[in-house]
């Protein structure tokens, strides 16, 4: 007998009664060829010894076999010694290297991570790794697809255009970002594409094989040459169903689900048919998986790596929340209006500090804010209660992954939102409303009940003097003004008895306040977590304003003032500048402070502001701009000559 190589697959060649030999190895029977085959070397190396090798063969199967080893070394890898590119101010954690490291040295890569080691970097990692990677089709979750947007703009480090799949806009874009749910009626147009990558984002979504999801991504991965599937439970309890992700990777070792059925999942046939819920050669198919395609690292093995906690904002599409925005939106609108009017003001009496207009100036911005800040909790509310529903899914998707989670809200009807959309995984709830024995059996219960997987508290009921260690993910449906608050209902995870890093997610709407109000708190919680600050303080009004006019939007709009104002100032002589302090203080002269305009001087808004600049004897430069854009309202009541001096005769 003797045992040869053909290419990559290992032949027997024996007589009949010699048949048992390569099928106790694990060899199987090719009837076209009439041959005993395989493609593993460690099932052709059982048979070193036993058939005649030669020394070639021998050598080829010793060097496959210590691959084969390496790559199960790699596939449990906490650092690596690989120089990846990486945006100027981020740094990759050493298991992350290590994790880039696996996946580009094969085509075809699992990333079963446990959830809070960061698989989507690592995924980002292999593109800047690899300049061939040109175009991308990335596959997800809906509530995950900002989330990627965000995070390839973070985090990639060569200009690529980011598009979002929307209903049945597919954007011909370097990188397409496309949920599983509208996948299947784009199959042709994508397989039309050429990607060089193809990434699908929590792949337990497709464990089942009967459905259109599933055959929409078996479609479009048989077109795309390199694959990385991402999910945190890459062996469910169920074997059965990780052959789907298997066999779309590797194909040449999960060819066929019977056999794999029989081997992993204790199949067995009763009067009924077959069962194929079980368990069986665990070890064995998790040692299959690493010395192949699978890499995964639990969060114990990076734990002195990974930060103490993992705050993460979820930006959700605004579809089906659109009318909600549009309310935000045009609140914000008005306040802007109001807070940048108020704004002015103030600049205007800057080197005043000492007068009573600039402090009724300063009283005029803080009630303009507040009264934004009002306004803004209803709408947060609003916001929080339409978005609870999308919350509960982007939990229920996280339940795939792990046992326990404890979602945190602020309102009670947001509460019952969630209680009633997880009533599926045993909920327990926790808010003010509750009697102290219904706190403690609550807690007890998602300590201790296995079945108890969903723990759903209020930020400031639940958020002192509880344990709730069972889980080491804690979702917020909505926040608290004071950072320290929910510092501490993340510390009621982050406590002794927790053996895990703990992640945070933020569900917010893409554009929405709590967007925005989201990033500025996890920055102020940062700078609680360094002993640097009160954590009984709220946001302040700056902080409020940054949520209102949005950071960027603040210091462009600041920046673009002033160089406005310079231009114009610049273009102003000094015969205008007077002629624009000549028309407030006629209008300053005939102002009776009445509630409109009434074409006898300023309305009452105008008032206090327009007298304090036409009885000034001169004005700044930042007083004369200011004081033109006011009389510019009451053109009608100014001399048409002067008016015409300053704005001229065509306005």
């Amino acid at each position: 007998m003797e045992l040869i190589k053909s290419n990559d697959i290992y032949v027997f060649k024996g007589t009949f009664e010699e048949k048992g030999i390569p099928k106790a190895a694990g060899f199987r029977w090719n009837p076209q060829a009439k041959v005993w085959w395989t493609d593993d070397p460690k099932k052709a190396l059982r048979l070193v010894g036993t058939a005649d090798i030669s020394p070639e063969v021998k050598a080829s199967l010793d060097s496959a076999v210590e691959a084969i080893a390496e790559t199960a070394s790699l596939s449990r890898a906490v650092d690596a010694d690989m120089e990846i590119p990486a945006p100027e101010g981020q740094t990759y954690f050493g298991f992350q290297k290590a994790g880039i490291q696996f996946a580009t040295s094969r085509l075809n890569t699992l990333f079963g991570d446990e959830m809070g080691v960061g698989k989507t970097i690592q995924a980002i990692g292999v593109m800047n790794a690899v300049p061939e990677i040109k175009r991308v089709l990335v596959v997800c979750p809906a509530s995950l697809r900002i989330n990627w947007k965000n995070e390839l703009n973070a985090w990639l480090t060569r200009p690529m255009e980011i598009g979002i799949a929307i209903s049945n806009d597919l954007p011909d874009t370097d990188i397409l970002v496309i949920n599983f749910d509208i996948l299947s009626r784009h199959v042709d147009a994508l397989t039309s594409r050429h990607y060089d990558l193809l990434i699908v984002d929590e792949a337990h979504y497709i464990k089942n094989e009967k459905t259109k999801r599933y055959k929409a991504v078996k479609a479009i991965a048989d077109s795309i040459k390199r694959k990385m599937f991402l999910t945190g439970t890459p062996i469910p309890n169920r074997p059965k169903e990780g052959f789907a992700i298997f066999n779309l990777l590797a194909p040449s070792l999960f060819p066929k689900f019977f056999p794999y059925a029989i081997r992993y999942c204790a199949a067995y046939k009763h009067r009924f048919g077959w069962d194929l819920d079980g368990a069986s050669n665990l070890d064995e198919l998790q040692n299959k998986l690493r010395e192949s395609i699978m890499i995964r690292r639990l969060k114990k093995d990076v734990l002195t790596e990974l930060p103490d906690k993992l705050r993460q904002i979820i930006a959700l599409p605004e579809n089906g929340l659109a009318s909600v925005i549009k309310s935000e939106n045009a609140k914000i609108k008005e306040w802007e209006a109001a807070l940048e009017a108020a704004q002015s003001r103030l600049d205007a009496l800057e080197g005043q500090e000492d007068t009573p207009e600039y402090a009724e100036a300063v009283r005029a911005l803080n009630s303009a804010v507040q009264a934004a800040f009002a306004e803004m909790s209803q709408l947060r509310h609003d916001t929080a209660l339409a978005k609870a529903p999308y919350v509960a899914e982007h939990v229920k998707g996280l339940l795939e992954e792990v046992d326990k989670i404890v979602v945190m809200a602020h309102h009670h009807d947001v509460v019952d939102t969630l209680m009633e959309a997880l009533a599926d995984y045993t909920p327990v709830r926790l808010t003010g409303r509750d009697s102290i024995s219904n706190k403690d059996a609550a807690v007890q219960a998602f300590q201790n009940d296995p079945q108890t997987r969903v723990f759903v508290g209020s930020i400031l009921a639940a958020g002192v003097g509880l344990t709730l260690t069972a889980a080491s993910t804690v979702v917020f449906a909505e926040m608290d003004w004071v950072p320290g608050n929910m510092s501490q209902a993340e510390d009621r995870l982050h406590r002794i008895g927790q053996k895990d890093s703990v992640l945070v997610q933020h569900i917010v709407v893409d554009g929405s306040l709590d967007a925005r109000m989201a990033q500025i708190l996890v920055e102020k919680q940062a700078i609680l977590d360094a002993a640097l600050d009160d954590p009984t303080v709220a946001l302040d009004d700056s902080s409020l304003m940054e949520i209102i006019l949005g950071a960027k939007k603040t210091a462009e709009k600041a920046t673009a003032k002033k160089e406005a104002d310079e231009k114009e100032l610049s273009t102003m002589d000094k015969e205008e500048m007077e002629a624009v302090h000549l028309m407030v203080q006629m209008l300053a002269g005939l102002c009776d402070g009445a509630h409109s305009l009434d074409d006898a001087g300023f309305n009452k808004i105008d008032t206090r502001f327009g007298k304090q600049l036409g009885m000034s004897k001169s004005l700044s430069p930042r007083q004369t701009l200011a004081a033109k854009k006011l009389v510019r309202k009451y053109k009608r009541q100014l001399p048409e000559d002067l008016y015409a001096k300053v704005f001229g005769a065509a306005e």
